[in-house]
């Protein structure tokens, strides 16, 4: 399985602000959930996880969201492109 791991820090070093923004777009997407899994209370998306890797506040996304909503997969990489931050890709695809 593949993971798209955005860090709260851009290209250039700076830590990205505001402090919360990986819950904030974890809350986002929560809504996007596999099928058949019903929860009632509010939780993050299996496919999109805050997280904290080498001390680094991070977003880690799940690549089975490419195949169940490629809008809310581009919305994210664009996120990620748009400020500027450090983006990595771990783990093998998924065939």
């Amino acid at each position: 399985m593949q993971q798209l791991i955005i860090y709260g820090v851009t290209k250039k070093g700076q830590t990205f602000r505001p402090s919360d923004w990986a819950e904030r777009l974890a809350g986002v997407m929560s809504q996007f959930r596999p099928a058949g899994l019903t929860n009632n209370h509010i939780a993050y998306s299996p496919y999109v996880v805050p997280n904290n890797i080498d001390g680094k506040k991070c977003i880690v996304v799940d690549e089975r969201l490419r195949a169940l909503e490629p809008r809310a997969w581009k919305f994210i990489y664009d996120f990620a492109n748009d400020n500027d931050l450090v983006v990595e890709l771990r783990g093998e695809p998924t065939l």
